[in-house]
């Protein structure tokens, strides 16, 4: 019986690593062996992978139609697309109200069609296919009655073997199964009758076209001028000086962006920006970015469950991040009871039933996960549902109280339909591939907006189609509401839609310990050219808006552009993991970009570097060009050519050599300075008068290197990095902090928060002294932009014979001498 009660225990660890309980020691710092990383992680991958191959097998052996009258019946395997179609269609036809001419000339602006509370075409019956079941039947069936040979086991012995919650799991999915399946009173019906009615989505009769430009658009120049109202008064708080005697065009506009890493970044990112927020930067702020988990962070503060508090952030983080998003009965519970299932899969019903021939993926159900694990407060009864449209939260951004916040994505171009005229396809392809690059799309309250295409749409009316720039309507004469926050929190976060390049270099560093593995190693380098091309798991997509408008967009936009019905976006993190780019756009006109970076490993990957080739192809003056980490050691070859160099015949040539090298390494260390906790570069606006390369920009030291006339951006860097005066808490060892952890602890929440204030605090003086610096640059600037112009207009004046405000001579009489 011992050991039966051991293998009961033994049963039951996977919940014990799951749920990370309140006793874990944070500052533990041994290295977990596979059976941890298996307890861990297992369970909430082994529940992923059956998702998936169900996913995959779905969508792969049987016809889907996505606009029948119900997503889950339809599913049959005698029943082709086209007659699901026409029968789908014959039944709208016949239930669909009489339009007149007056309708037809005003699309979008008529009144709601009736609505029944029955969907069209649903019988309650279920369908069958020749009496053989579904693949959902026959996986349900298999979970809720085991076969012969594991009942007469026993129960007993399945207690020892199986969790708990795997024997309610049939009764959550038969659940979600009815709530999904468009019956009458499901909640698939109610959320498709609400997506049909104005007076719930307003901006379902709301006519929209797309904006071509490179402009700002009109709401965010409102944005700007209401925002430098507060900004302002903030910098005369920050730094101490009469807010009258403060000119508002020497205000600098301060931008601050936190980079992609998931939990690691979202916990680290909300203590920096807390840190910020007690000293009084961010309210000197005018646009916060963000990258992957940076953007939950922002997603999150402007939510009603934070109420604009990162301290209240945190807490909310403590109260949500101690249990998997993939967690069975917690994730299940929350997608199948009220209210917080309606509002989790409100995107998910709207797009199957809107959008016909959408992709459904991995994507979209990790969104609905990571929402109803962040997006839903600690007391799930007080879920608000303006927090899911992104559009929402201009309510807090309108009157300029608040940063505009930035959400990226990317759309990973691979040119294949350009190369279909070379006779070989191998190499077409391979060219293909070599030639790829991301294009950036950027969300904010306002504006979907891409500067490749110089093109955008309003916020609310992400989701719908469009064609030739404008609006297409439904058969009802309705567009479909705006996307939903959960979707879009899945497509920027989806990091697991990275290329085999990018999973290599996150496993890597484990990899490289084991014996034997650096010939794979060096292969796998070799090939990295072609695995930074390829996607083990698609990305998630929205429909394109660019359909139908070749002429009107950049000749530079590629083909796929104008041919492809959906765009498909992952996590920015997969060209960047700092969103510089969005910041560097014109019209913006940033004067100071303060990044956090908890990236994965910010020594290796200098994502400011990576900005440089972006500044030079935008023509962007400012940009300090060579900021970020030194350069990493020689490689294998430039050190045996050094050695080959170094040999010496003689004692007298040896010594002379060495003295060279500590020379050399002497220039070497004061030109790369190792970066600390808070670094800082300037760029600048001077023309080059060459083509050669321009030098690399070098840490500023001293204050008045940020005063020069010619001075750019200026942008101050704070890397994630361990500190001594927080000891057990390192981002490249603690295993808690890897990009792929979904489970944080209060106690581990609590340590990230604290090696992030302290590691803010260590450069808090120098960031206000850089900001001050600015400040009075461009005072002084404007000083004498205000001189010249007054000199300007004295010597016009002088021209025209006038002083004082008379013409010389106008009023003399008689000699001048007398």
């Amino acid at each position: 019986m011992a050991r039966f009660g051991n293998a009961r225990d033994l049963g039951q660890l996977w919940l014990r690593g799951t749920r990370r309980g309140l006793h874990t020691n944070a500052s533990t710092t041994f290295r977990p062996g596979a059976s941890t990383y298996s307890r861990r992680y297992g369970p909430p991958i082994l529940l992923a992978t059956l998702g998936a191959g169900y996913y995959v097998s779905a969508h792969h052996t049987r016809p889907i139609q996505l606009d029948a009258p119900s997503a889950w019946s339809s599913w049959s395997p005698t029943v082709s697309r086209s007659q699901a179609r026409n029968s789908a269609s014959a039944a709208a036809k016949k239930a669909e109200p009489e339009k007149s001419d007056q309708d037809e000339d005003r699309p979008g602006e008529q009144e709601a069609p009736p609505q029944t509370r029955v969907a069209q075409g649903y019988s309650g019956e279920e369908e069958k296919a020749g009496g053989v079941k579904s693949a959902w039947q026959t996986i349900t069936t298999s979970f809720a009655s085991p076969t012969t040979s594991v009942t007469y086991i026993g129960d007993s012995i399945l207690d020892y073997v199986i969790p708990h919650w795997v024997k309610v799991l049939p009764g959550f999915i038969k659940k979600l199964q009815n709530e999904l399946s468009m019956a009458p009173g499901s909640l698939a019906e109610e959320i498709w009758y609400e997506a049909n009615d104005p007076e719930t989505h307003p901006e379902i009769i709301w006519d929209a076209s797309v904006r071509v430009s490179d402009q700002l658009c009109e709401e965010e120049l409102s944005f700007r001028e209401k925002r430098s109202q507060f900004t302002k008064a903030a910098l005369a708080r920050y730094l101490d000086i009469p807010e009258g005697k403060i000119h508002p065009d020497d205000v600098p506009v301060i931008a601050m962006c936190g980079s992609g890493g998931g939990l690691r970044a979202l916990v680290a990112g909300t203590s920096s920006y807390l840190s910020a927020k007690e000293h009084g930067l961010f309210d000197c702020v005018t646009y916060t970015a963000g990258v992957s988990g940076s953007c939950w962070l922002q997603t999150l503060y402007y939510s009603d469950i934070t109420q604009r508090s990162h301290a209240k952030l945190i807490r909310h983080l403590k109260n949500r991040l101690g249990v998997h998003i993939a967690f069975p009965p917690d994730a299940l519970e929350l997608l199948v009871s009220a209210p917080t299932n309606k509002y989790l899969l409100a995107g998910l019903v709207e797009k199957a039933k809107g959008v016909p021939d959408a992709d459904f993926g991995i994507v979209d159900i990790y969104g609905a996960l990571l929402a109803a694990r962040l997006l839903v407060p600690k007391g799930e009864l007080s879920v608000s549902e303006y927090d899911f449209k992104i559009s929402n939260q201009r309510r807090f951004t309108d009157d300029g109280s608040q940063p505009l916040p930035i959400y990226t994505a990317v759309r990973h171009e691979i040119p294949l339909a350009e190369q279909i005229d070379t006779k070989d396809p191998v190499a077409a392809e391979v060219k293909a591939r070599r030639e790829a690059w991301f294009q950036w799309f950027e969300f904010t309250p306002y504006e979907m907006w891409c500067e490749e295409l110089s093109a955008g749409i309003p916020t609310w009316a992400m989701g719908r189609k469009f064609e030739n720039g404008r609006t297409v309507w439904r058969e009802n004469g309705l567009a479909l509401p705006e996307v939903r926050v959960p979707m879009l929190m899945g497509i920027w976060g989806s990091a697991f839609c990275a290329t085999l390049s990018h999973y290599y270099k996150e496993v890597g560093p484990f990899l490289r310990g084991l014996a034997g593995f650096a010939a794979i190693d060096a292969m796998i380098a070799e090939r990295d050219s072609d695995l930074v091309k390829v996607h083990p798991i698609d990305p998630a997509s929205i429909p394109n808006y660019a359909l139908g408008m070749r002429e009107l967009l950049p000749p530079s936009c590629p083909e796929s552009i104008f041919t492809h019905k959906n765009f498909q976006f992952m996590d920015a993190g997969m060209s960047n993991n700092l969103p510089i780019y969005p910041l560097l756009r014109p019209g913006r006109n940033v004067d100071i970009l303060i990044a956090f970076d908890a990236s994965a490993d910010v020594r290796t990957d200098n994502w400011l570097k990576v900005a440089d080739g972006y500044a030079r192809q935008r023509g962007i003056k400012g940009w300090p060009v060579g900021a970020g980490w030194p350069p990493a050691d020689e490689t294998m070859e430039e050190i045996q050519h050094d050695l080959n160099e170094a040999q010496a015949s003689t004692e007298a040539q040896a010594n002379k050599k060495i003295k060279e090298a500590k020379a050399q390494d002497t220039d070497n260390r004061k030109k790369h300075k190792d970066l600390g906790y808070c670094n800082i570069w300037v760029g600048t606006t001077e023309e080059r008068i060459s083509n050669s390369e321009p030098p690399e920009s070098k840490q500023v030291e001293e204050d008045w290197e940020l005063m020069h006339e010619n001075s750019g951006i200026t942008v101050v860097y704070n890397p994630f990095l361990a500190n001594p005066k927080v000891p057990g808490v390192d981002p490249r060892s603690s295993d808690f902090m890897s990009t792929w952890n979904f489970v944080y602890t209060p106690e581990q929440i609590d340590s990230v928060v604290e090696l992030a204030r302290t590691n803010y605090q260590e450069g808090a003086e120098r960031t206000k002294r850089t900001v001050r610096a600015v400040y009075e640059r461009k005072k002084k600037q404007r000083e004498e932009r205000e001189r010249a112009e007054a000199e300007r207009r004295w010597r016009w004046r002088l021209s025209q014979g006038r002083v004082a405000g008379h013409r010389i001579g106008e009023s003399d009489h008689g000699d001048h001498f007398s």
